[in-house]
């Protein structure tokens, strides 16, 4: 195990604000660095926001905004929902900022210089919700994108581009390599995309001005993947005098980001850092979706679910642990506000509120508010927790966080079980059975107090 665990989010588009689809993605990466803090490492978490290109353009030019300020605004409303989701964040990385900015334009004058970026021309498709280019070949009947289904652009214009071409082998390689890419299903889909054949790039837009400027060439704007997937190194100081962090943290262990866009982590992403002779990321997860009513859900189909009434109204815990209770590795998962109740009344409330109100109410009733010390038990709840032990560990290397939850619970259930074969209120009646008492948990059937989660009206 390493002594340091590098993990990050996708940096969110700065179009809107962040729905519940995008918290389960920062939840799932939280629930892994806070794994991995707890398992000794020193862990390093970033998030942050993707602030340039056409799309924030447009939007902010019809809200009659400045780019600037519209993702000022955007940017801390993501950190607000970030920070009352209780995301432990150690970095919250903006690619408007300077330290971004620079980077950028040094890496991309270095990939010129050394030839892997060329001066070309680009005509075809254009996807500007994906910002993704899209060859004949591959455009869906009715010039639809093959990735999201929405109208494409038709572009013409002057462009530089990488060559992704040249590094397709070692791309290959690399997603052949085991845990490279998660779920495996999600590596076949990468693996047959690159054995397809690999073209080479637009990383420049000379029709879009709200962008970073090529430094040597300021008619054009450095596109989205260049700017965007750097940032997982120019948060760490990557090519600036103090490259502490850098040298500390990277290679990421791991990215966590939507399926959506694994294809630009798993291929130009790895592509990029070998031109640059770095080492490429340990791993990338690519979870699913989380739909509702059967569609993803996404700012342009108007069906977002803004998290953050959901906390007022059900608690931050209860709305961390239903997104990763609920949510499948690997295949998409399904939101719905009525599981989120159900969720919390059934796990919560029901099982684990219960076996914290009787144990705290027979500590209260029977021992006068003192933790008693441990008596002689049978051993069976201590072989169910180390069992429940192993096996959230097991679940969380593995990057299943849904079965490790569904482990403790299963330790929970067995403690509510323990109380009711052993019948500690009947235990407290008799003197001589005090040191077998404190090997129960809990106890009294007595209630009194405000509960840990609270019953909601289904």
């Amino acid at each position: 195990m390493r002594s340091t665990f590098y993990i990050t989010t996708a940096i969110f588009y700065a179009n809107g604000p962040l729905h519940i689809g995008h918290c389960y993605e920062s939840v799932l990466a939280d629930s892994l660095a806070r794994y991995h803090r707890a398992r000794g490492a020193r862990v390093h978490l970033l998030t942050g926001t993707d602030e340039h290109g056409m799309k924030i353009e447009r939007k902010a030019a019809a809200a009659g905004r400045p780019p600037q300020a519209w993702v000022d605004e955007i940017a801390g409303a993501v950190r607000h929902v970030s920070d009352r989701l209780g995301i432990s964040y150690d970095d919250f990385i903006r690619t408007s900022e300077p330290r971004h900015v620079t980077a950028v334009q040094a890496i991309f004058t270095r990939l010129w210089e050394q030839g892997d970026i060329y001066l070309d021309q680009y005509e075809g498709w254009y996807c500007h919700y994906d910002e993704t280019f899209w060859p004949a070949g591959r455009v869906l009947p009715g010039d639809l994108c093959p990735q999201c289904s929405r109208p494409l652009e038709w572009t013409r214009e002057p462009t530089y581009k990488f060559r992704l071409s040249k590094y397709a082998s070692a791309i290959a390689a690399l997603l052949v390599r085991p845990g490279f890419v998660v779920p495996e299903s999600r590596c076949n889909e990468m693996l047959a995309f690159v054995r397809q054949g690999l073209d080479d790039i637009a990383v420049s837009r000379t029709t879009v001005a709200w962008g970073i400027p090529v430094p040597f060439d300021p008619a054009h704007t450095i596109y989205v993947w260049i700017d965007a997937l750097s940032n997982y190194i120019t948060a760490l100081g990557y090519g600036t005098a103090d490259s502490t962090l850098y040298r500390t943290f990277w290679p990421a262990d791991l990215h966590v980001v939507g399926k959506d866009i694994a294809r630009f982590h798993a291929v130009i992403w790895p592509a990029l850092l070998l031109a640059l002779g770095e080492p490429v990321p340990a791993g990338i997860l690519g979870h699913g979706w989380l739909n509702v009513g059967g569609e993803k859900i996404s700012k342009s189909r108007g069906n977002t679910v803004d998290p953050l009434p959901l906390i007022e109204r059900y608690g931050v815990d209860a709305v961390r642990y239903y997104l990763l209770r609920e949510m499948p590795f690997g295949p998409d998962g399904n939101y719905s506000e009525e599981g989120l109740v159900h969720r919390t009344n059934t796990d919560l409330a029901n099982d684990l509120g219960n076996l914290l109100s009787r144990t705290t109410m027979m500590i209260d009733k029977f021992v006068r508010g003192v933790v008693p010390a441990p008596g002689a038990g049978d051993g069976v709840l201590e072989a169910a927790t180390a069992q429940a032990v192993r096996a959230v560990e097991q679940h969380m290397e593995r990057l299943q966080p849904a079965d490790a939850l569904a482990a403790l619970f299963r330790l929970v259930s067995r403690a509510n079980k323990y109380i009711e074969e052993q019948s500690p209120w009947s235990l407290a009646k008799k003197p001589a059975e005090a040191e077998r008492l404190g090997g129960v948990p809990a106890g009294t059937q007595i209630r009194r107090g405000a509960p840990l989660f609270p019953r909601i009206q289904e």
